[in-house]
């Protein structure tokens, strides 16, 4: 399956910006899908993640209650919905898709190529 994320961008901190992760290929089997994201110099840290049906999400303590992650499985996409953006959160944002409702980034399969986002103070 491929995977392509967008929305990125620069906005200062306060802002929203919605992130997208349109899947193709394989789309027909029932992956389960996270968010990471890798900031300038760290490791790429889990953000959140949802289960095929929608009905387990997961959020890292860092974007809880500022994150929403949903998906749309007839448009074969993913969303993060994020509110109240700190520059702290600026960072690479990577959706990936897997069989495990997990915070690892091993447990997933496939990875989209990223996609920038920028918080100015």
């Amino acid at each position: 399956v491929q995977l392509q994320a967008s929305g990125g961008g620069l906005v200062q901190a306060g802002d929203s910006l919605r992130l997208s992760c349109v899947a193709s290929g394989r789309t027909s089997s029932s992956y389960d899908m996270g968010w990471f994201r890798q900031a300038p110099g760290k490791e790429r840290e889990f953000v959140a993640t949802i289960s095929w049906s929608g009905s387990r999400i997961k959020y890292a303590d860092s974007v809880k209650g500022r994150f929403t992650i949903s998906r749309d499985n007839a448009k074969n996409t993913l969303y993060l919905q994020m509110n109240s953006l700190k520059p702290e959160d600026t960072a690479v944002y990577y959706c990936a898709a897997g069989y495990s409702v997990s915070m690892g980034p091993r447990e997933y399969d496939y990875w989209g190529q990223g996609t920038l986002v920028t918080v100015s103070s």
